[in-house]
């Protein structure tokens, strides 16, 4: 049975720049959204407010969601990516509680897109998606049952 991982990923924008997460992954400082896997017990949206939270340590609302990725990393792993929008008020300042995390820096689109330090090439995907200008409302995504009953 085919089995992908489903993660999550929120594009935090404010001002003309976009906030990307820093961690060190083989020994390479690399770029990424804040972004994770779904745990279970919680909706798509619970789970982007969570690694946002756990990797920059803001509690912005996710306002839209973008787009769904269906992915093959290099590894042969299967991913499901479900990207979020959130569009800050200002460039906030961050405090990660993930210690996996080196820091957090406001950068342009341009610094994304010819960035060399890339996690995955989602990472710039993810940038033109935004420059598509294309949001879908929450209400797309729904959860169903009582393990998701408020």
């Amino acid at each position: 049975m085919f089995k992908p991982h489903v993660t999550v990923a929120c594009i935090v924008h404010a001002n003309n720049k976009f906030l990307v997460v820093e961690e060190t992954v083989n020994g390479k400082a690399t770029w990424n959204q804040p972004a994770g896997h779904l745990e279970a017990n919680e909706t798509l949206i619970q789970a982007a407010q969570r690694e946002l939270w756990e990797e920059t340590g803001l509690t912005l609302p996710v306002q839209y969601f973008l787009k769904l990725h269906q992915w093959v990393a290099p590894d042969n792993t299967p991913f499901l990516r479900f990207l979020f929008l959130i569009e800050a008020p200002e460039q906030l300042a961050t405090q990660p509680h993930d210690d996996d995390i080196n820091g957090c820096y406001w950068v342009t689109a341009q610094e994304i897109i010819n960035s060399q330090q890339l996690r995955s090439p989602l990472v710039k995907e993810s940038i033109l998606c935004y420059q598509q200008n294309e949001r879908y409302p929450l209400s797309l995504l729904d959860s169903f049952g009582s393990t998701f009953a408020s």
